[in-house]
């Protein structure tokens, strides 16, 4: 028999990102990520034809979206993710008409635990609409470490985080028993002088590493410098400026509910695909 865990691995340490989003407030916080994810978010809930009256945001940082979102609900509360993965997020069951999301759900340890808790809290039809940061965010920054590393300390260790894929994220959407699950990414390229300038913007996103395997030694000046070296000879554009990805997943479901359309059974189709494309060949 294999041995199945009941509890989802810690991969991130999770005070340690509230103590590095504090320092990002401190030091002015890079936005830009947020702002074009809040308006983003305002358009696509103005192409839903359906009016929610009471709505949460789940551990979003910043007000940005909740700013781009002001007036559209009769009751509007911000909840954080707790520290403690273990503790249950504050909301009652069946509350919400709408649960919305942004550059939170990455840096959760126990993701399918958050997405069943905000089903439990929709109402039958209510909506969860989010953002996460996936894919090949950071691929650069990431292969660039990783050389430079190589070459110079003999070894690789852990530095940026290990994403989600669109596929494993709509897996995870009807592993919470939402209904008609929606994912698609949104694929920003962001340039910069050099890594450095990339780094800085990381620190002022709070989003510097927080992984629970992290090397906890500073890096050493040799292996910083010929990783900007490898990132501009790998990832510069012909003006010298360099490249960093950003893919956002947007994510959607639904609580079910008995008015949502519902997939034919297999077998019960009326027509045969074969002949319908013999048809579109004559």
């Amino acid at each position: 028999m294999v041995y199945a865990p009941t509890t989802p691995p810690v991969l991130f340490d999770r005070y340690l990102l509230r103590s590095r989003i504090r320092r990002a407030q401190q030091l002015g916080p890079a936005t830009f990520l947020l702002d074009r994810i809040a308006e983003d978010m305002a358009e696509r809930l103005s192409t839903v034809l359906r009016d929610f009256k009471n709505a949460a945001e789940v551990g979003t940082p910043g007000d940005r979206v909740g700013t781009a979102l002001a007036g559209r609900f009769d009751r509007y509360v911000w909840i954080d993710l707790p520290e403690q993965e273990s503790e249950p997020l504050s909301l009652p069951a069946e509350s919400l008409d709408l649960a919305i999301s942004a550059l939170a759900f990455q840096f959760v340890n126990d993701l399918p635990g958050v997405l069943a808790q905000i089903r439990r809290a929709l109402r039958p039809d209510g909506l969860l609409m989010a953002a996460m940061v996936g894919g090949d965010t950071l691929t650069e920054l990431r292969q660039s470490f990783a050389a430079a590393e190589a070459e110079l300390e003999g070894g690789v260790s852990p530095r940026v985080v290990p994403f989600a894929d669109l596929r494993d994220v709509g897996a995870l959407l009807q592993r919470a028993g939402l209904a008609l699950p929606v994912t698609d990414v949104d694929r920003i390229v962001v340039r910069y002088d050099n890594a450095f300038g990339l780094m800085r913007d990381l620190r002022r996103m709070g989003a510097t590493n927080i992984l629970v395997e992290r090397r906890r030694k500073p890096t050493r000046r040799a292996t910083m410098l010929r990783m900007a070296e490898i990132y501009g000879d790998r990832f510069a554009d012909p003006d010298g400026r360099i490249r960093a990805t950003f893919d956002i997943i947007w994510l959607s479901g639904w609580a079910p509910h008995e008015n949502q359309p519902k997939p034919l059974k297999p077998g019960s189709a009326q027509a045969n695909l074969a002949e319908a494309i013999k048809r579109g060949e004559r």
